[in-house]
């Protein structure tokens, strides 16, 4: 099967125009008359959810947490990129559209990423206007800093805590509609499944976190923003909470899922301290405009940083990539802390760290000025490492942070279930196998605010929606399917816990699909997941009930999604036989350690199919074409 994205022919430029232009309207009388359900409400579900309600739709938004306010997006702390030029370097949409093409390594599709590129400036308009406090000039205009894998400053911030500055706008303006009664707000409620009639998405079942009720809730489409699945590999920057329930379980019932071996390692993380641990802790890219990341050059160094000498110390991504030094991507940076590390030259007791050195920018600028730009982080670093970044060095390793894959959308952002979409990290669409830093927040608004609001009124208007009652089989069997599910967890009985299985998961698919792939270790990471899996389904325990307020049994269903995930993972790095990006196999690298792509092979998109439980996923293929950044070995030397 040959996936048609559905991309406007003609030039680049105008094909978002061109695809507004030829969208079919919803009469604004209309609207009322149709029912949407946006499941998660950060950055992508609250902006979608807020628009939508604007335009006069019925809205429902769900979110696990108890306010969006909570939502992950607030941990995006560095910034969000746009192509205004404030600073007159160079920046344009076409070098913003080019730096993310190049940045994910060529296995983006062009035409998303040229429309992401077009919204960026709309969308710091829309935040200024909702009162987002982004850092200014002394004369009053909008700063930028710069971050990895550009040339140019284009990523605009407030502080070290964009992300939840920019939700808090988001969160507003649904408020308001909430307020107006366009949009109904659901709290502490996780979807189980989608519920497909006659082809079409037309509702989800839920289930009420504190009571363990479940509801059915119908509408005329269904917009998921679930963010991504870091937390398959346990130990992740990503809150505890969030999961890939909502987009598996549409897998499952016929969405296809896009590129899952596409996983970013963020470079800027605190290494990792004990097996206590839960999660990880990101320290912010924009660390890297004034720290300095380097190693001993004596293997086994153990003298404290201060007192290693400049000359025994190796700025080792300066040396190797001159041109962009300490803001080469991420995925970039992370190898080669991984590899520095592999060989002996990590620090801290684990080995597993590099420096991150600001004493030369605090002796050039003063630690005022350090201290207003990345104050929080600083502060958040010594609360949790008990070391003072301003006199030592912080400790970085690299960490799972953000999935580049995702469901497979259209140009329209529209699965292949009609009438579902999907938005920001849930779906693949925008960053090919690396994400460039601050392109997450950009991405999330983009859809929400610009997007959605179009592509959904089009698929309104031109299709039926006939009346969906409960006792629809289609909805009996989705609630059958998600009891059924819940009862066979509680059941089991076993005697280990939820959490030990996704720790032993998490370490599976990190060792063997995390910063290195081989075909070997995923051969053998396959094996040992679907051993596992069958062990979690007759020795897990999941304590209390059904009918009640259960977190064991929420973690359950979710780490059963997991098992499934993580094994799909593998599989598709082990079909990829390129390096590429975040997908880094060791059999395919140039001579000097970079990912070596295969572009006559692998220049396409991998969707896979559910095709049972247990029968082998099918590999569809969408091919992607460049007409305007030509794909060529990266470098960033």
């Amino acid at each position: 099967m040959t996936l048609d994205a559905k991309i406007p022919s003609g030039p680049i430029q105008e094909a978002w125009a061109k695809a507004c232009f030829d969208m079919k309207l919803v009469n604004p009388s209309n609207k009322r008359k149709h029912s949407l359900i946006v499941v998660g409400s950060g950055l992508a579900g609250a902006s979608a959810a807020a628009s939508l309600g604007e335009l006069g739709y019925n809205v429902k938004c769900f979110c696990f947490q108890d306010s969006p306010r909570r939502a992950h997006s607030i941990a995006a702390q560095g910034g969000i990129n746009a192509a205004k030029n404030y600073p007159n370097d160079g920046e344009s949409v076409f070098r913003l559209f080019y730096d993310t093409v190049k940045g994910g390594d060529f296995r983006a599709r062009e035409g998303n990423v040229y429309r992401l590129a077009q919204n960026s400036g709309k969308i710091i308009d829309q935040c200024v206007a909702q009162g987002v406090p982004f850092a200014r000039e002394y004369g009053g205009s909008l700063t930028n800093r710069s971050f990895g894998g550009a040339q140019v400053s284009r990523t605009f911030y407030a502080r070290g805590q964009t992300g939840q500055q920019l939700l808090l706008g988001a969160y507003q303006a649904l408020e308001r509609q909430v307020h107006a009664g366009s949009v109904t707000m659901i709290p502490r409620t996780e979807m189980q499944d989608l519920i497909v009639v006659d082809g079409q998405a037309r509702g989800i079942v839920a289930r009420n976190l504190l009571t363990g009720e479940l509801t059915v809730h119908i509408a005329d489409a269904v917009i998921l923003a679930t963010g991504g699945y870091g937390n398959v590999y346990y130990l992740s920057t990503n809150a505890k909470g969030s999961n890939a329930t909502a987009i598996w379980r549409a897998y499952k019932r016929g969405a296809l899922f896009a590129n899952p071996c596409f996983t970013q390692i963020h470079p800027t993380c605190i290494p990792v301290s004990g097996d206590y641990q839960s999660k990880l802790t990101l320290m912010s890219e924009s660390l890297r405009n004034d720290g300095r990341i380097w190693v001993p050059k004596k293997k086994g160094d153990s003298r404290p940083p201060n007192e290693i000498p400049e000359d025994e110390r190796d700025y080792y991504l300066e040396r190797r990539y001159p041109s962009f030094g300490n803001l080469v991507p991420r995925d970039v940076a992370s190898r080669n802390a991984k590899a520095l590390c592999d060989e002996g030259y990590g620090v801290g007791k684990s080995g597993l760290g590099v420096y991150l050195d600001f004493s030369e920018s605090i002796a050039r600028l003063g630690e005022k000025t350090i201290r207003e730009r990345y104050g929080n982080l600083f502060d958040m670093y010594q609360r949790i490492t008990d070391e003072n970044p301003y006199k030592v060095p912080m400790r970085i390793y690299p960490a799972i942070h953000y999935t580049m894959g995702g469901l497979w959308v259209d140009y329209q952002l529209q699965s292949t279930i009609p009438g579902l979409f999907v938005l920001g990290e849930a779906n693949f669409s925008d960053h090919g196998a690396n994400r460039l830093g601050a392109s997450a927040l950009m991405q999330g608004l983009s859809d929400g605010y610009f997007i959605i609001p179009y592509t959904v009124g089009n698929y309104l208007a031109t299709n039926k929606f006939p009346k969906v009652e409960d006792s629809n089989p289609a909805v009996q069997e989705a609630i059958s399917s998600v009891r059924t599910k819940l009862d066979k967890l509680l059941s089991i009985k076993g005697n280990r816990t939820v959490d030990s299985f996704h720790r032993e998961l998490g370490k599976i698919v990190w060792d063997y699909c995390g910063m290195a792939r081989t075909a070997d270790g995923l051969t053998s990471a396959i094996g040992k997941i679907r051993a596992l899996r069958e062990e979690y389904w007759k020795n897990v325990n999941v304590p209390g009930s059904g009918d009640d307020l259960n977190a064991s049994l929420e973690k359950a269903g979710r780490v059963a999604d997991f098992f499934e995930l993580a094994e799909l993972m593998c599989i598709d790095a082990l079909d990829r036989n390129e390096s590429c990006g975040g997908h880094f196999r060791e059999e395919y690298q140039t001579a000097d350690g970079e990912a070596q792509r295969d572009d006559e092979h692998y220049s396409y998109v991998a969707a896979w199919g559910y095709a049972g439980a247990d029968a082998a996923p099918v590999l569809n293929k969408e091919p992607l074409e460049f007409h305007y950044v030509h794909p060529s070995q990266r470098s960033y030397k």
